[in-house]
């Protein structure tokens, strides 16, 4: 089995309150898809190396919404969102909130974009309320969770 060695893009934006997570998987986009939108798939790759999922409830859908739990190590946080826009292998446009923070909403936008010979590229753009917010959720540790997440996602397309 090949791990992926694609690297994961993180832009935070110096105009707007927006961080851009770029991604490419040795995977066609309806493969990552339906990554993203099977509750049971999505609990095996989503977040950081260590940390299991418990899926409340998953209903990706236009008009649906999502709640999971994300926990190990003595850490546990809830997060939960709707979903405003399902296009089959090709985007999804979503509400996300991490319930520690209740009022900090983030509208997130992740498009798959087929670029050839099977290959796809995921581009994530969250968009927050203010730069403070913004670089609170940089500080949080999102970026080991995304990283280490990812690569975790590569080993299920692989398999």
């Amino acid at each position: 089995m090949t791990i992926s060695t694609h690297e994961t893009q993180i832009i935070v934006d110096p105009d707007v309150p927006l961080v851009r997570i770029i991604r490419e998987f040795d995977a066609p986009p309806e493969n990552v898809f339906k990554a993203h939108i099977d509750p049971d798939l999505f609990a095996r790759w989503i977040g950081p190396n260590g940390y299991k999922t418990a899926i409340d409830h998953f209903d990706c859908r236009t008009g649906g919404s999502y709640r999971y739990v994300l926990g190990g190590d003595g850490f546990e946080a809830g997060f939960r969102g709707s979903f405003h826009e399902v296009r089959p292998f090709e985007l999804i446009i979503q509400t996300f909130t991490y319930e520690g923070v209740p009022d900090g909403v983030a509208l997130e936008r992740l498009i798959f974009e087929d670029i050839g010979k099977g290959r796809t590229r995921l581009t994530s753009t969250s968009l927050v309320d203010s730069f403070e917010d913004r670089d609170a959720f940089v500080a949080s540790g999102m970026e080991v969770g995304v990283r280490e997440g990812y690569e975790k996602l590569d080993l299920l397309l692989a398999g």
